[in-house]
């Protein structure tokens, strides 16, 4: 499993899932902090990796849009703003139980909703 986190993820979380074993790449790592969500959206692809990041909307979108045109996707996964960009542990737990349930990776245009005081990180969902 491998995540591309956006800019609106801190950096400070892929290199704590690095330390853990889990390949994680951030916006920031990679001079992306400031690109547009396509730019992002790209990157993730490029890099086969699921891109995690609380700007749900934009990405939900996106990722309708790549299932509607046959685009490749690695999955989405989306932190809700009731976990704090501050609680780096807290999103890494979740982020990390994410990777062991999906250790061949996410299926293309999967999206799974990260929320405080859930368990399993809660809603998963195919296109």
């Amino acid at each position: 499993m491998k995540f591309y986190l956006d800019e609106e993820i801190s950096p400070r979380v892929a290199e704590i899932l690095r330390k853990r074993g889990v390949d994680a790449v951030s916006a920031h790592d990679i001079g992306k902090a400031g690109a547009s969500d396509e730019d992002q959206f790209a990157e993730a692809v490029s890099r086969k990796a699921a891109i995690v990041t609380r700007n749900r909307d934009d990405f939900i979108t996106l990722t309708v849009q790549a299932f509607e045109n046959t685009r490749p996707h690695h999955g989405l996964v989306v932190v809700s703003h009731s976990i704090p960009g501050s609680d780096f542990r807290r999103i890494d737990g979740m982020l990390g139980k994410c990777a062991k349930k999906n250790l061949g990776g996410m299926g293309a245009y999967t999206i799974e909703l990260i929320i405080r005081g859930c368990t399993n990180n809660c809603v998963t969902g195919n296109l």
